[in-house]
């Protein structure tokens, strides 16, 4: 596997692996790698020639008083995971080359960028587009790989890969849970252990609600309620919003029918947890 840290040269490499008619992959990523990324590799290797995994912890998309500073990073632990699953390049550019002093450009999707995570994290989401949209440009790939735990920033990529006409393939990739139901996520290795204990409440709920629906349950009032009961249990939690929406336009609904994504987002401490489960009713 090869380490790549110079813009220019990536985006040389990757032309002419495009114009000798290689297949490009590319999993963005911001490290610390665990099961949810690696299964993204697995799976753009499975489908592409050529997969390159980007690692950039984004500056811009945090806010002034989340958690950019404490971020997990662990360099050489990500580049032996990442040779294992059969990666060809790692992508590592710096801030100061994505970011020069002179940068004034910033990418945005309107109205589904304001709900959700966009409407606790302003800004959020233009950081998110901003570089995403950069590593498209340099690099260039055929598909670019995203998790589905992430589900508003997956619906909001799709949009701007359409509206701007990026010649690309998202492929979303399912969540990837441990055996207690959490999702797999890099911040996760900063909860305490009363925390990572207090943590499976989130997914349970979730689950608890899945299955009231299966029941015949369709008042979306009655199903938010319960998931906020559930978790409200466990005291260590501060719930920030549970929605029940759309899947497509992550509009709020009041009848649960058709394709609908629950999803929700708590703090255990300073870590900050998202999740959701999507239906077709």
């Amino acid at each position: 596997m090869r380490i790549i840290k110079s813009i220019n040269y990536m985006q040389n490499m990757a032309l002419t692996q495009r114009a000798s008619g290689r297949s490009i992959g590319l999993v963005p990523t911001m490290g610390y790698f665990h099961e949810g990324h690696l299964s993204l590799m697995r799976k753009s290797v499975e489908e592409n020639d050529i997969t390159i995994v980007s690692l950039f912890v984004n500056p811009i998309q945090f806010g002034p008083s989340e958690d950019f500073d404490i971020y997990p990073r662990d360099l050489e632990r990500d580049q032996k995971l990442a040779s294992r699953e059969g990666v060809d390049i790692m992508f590592c550019p710096t801030e100061q080359d994505m970011y020069p002093e002179d940068f004034k450009t910033s990418v945005n999707v309107e109205k589904i960028t304001e709900k959700l995570c966009g409407a606790s994290r302003p800004g959020h989401f233009t950081g998110v587009l901003t570089v995403v949209s950069k590593l498209f440009n340099i690099i260039q790939p055929h598909r670019a790989y995203f998790g589905e735990k992430d589900a508003q920033q997956l619906l909001v990529i799709k949009q701007m890969v359409r509206d701007l006409n990026f010649p690309i393939q998202v492929v979303p990739c399912p969540i990837q849970r441990e055996e207690d139901g959490l999702a797999v996520s890099s911040r996760n290795v900063n909860l305490t252990p009363e925390q990572r204990e207090a943590a499976p409440a989130l997914y349970k709920a979730l689950a608890k609600a899945k299955e009231e629906i299966e029941k015949g349950e369709k008042n979306a009032g009655e199903i938010k309620n319960l998931i906020e009961e559930e978790i409200n249990k466990e005291p260590l939690f501060e719930l920030e919003y549970v929605e029940i929406l759309d899947k497509t336009e992550l509009e709020k609904v009041s009848t649960i029918e058709g394709k609908i994504l629950i999803a929700l987002a708590a703090r255990l401490g300073e870590v900050r947890l998202i999740d959701n489960i999507s239906l077709e009713v």
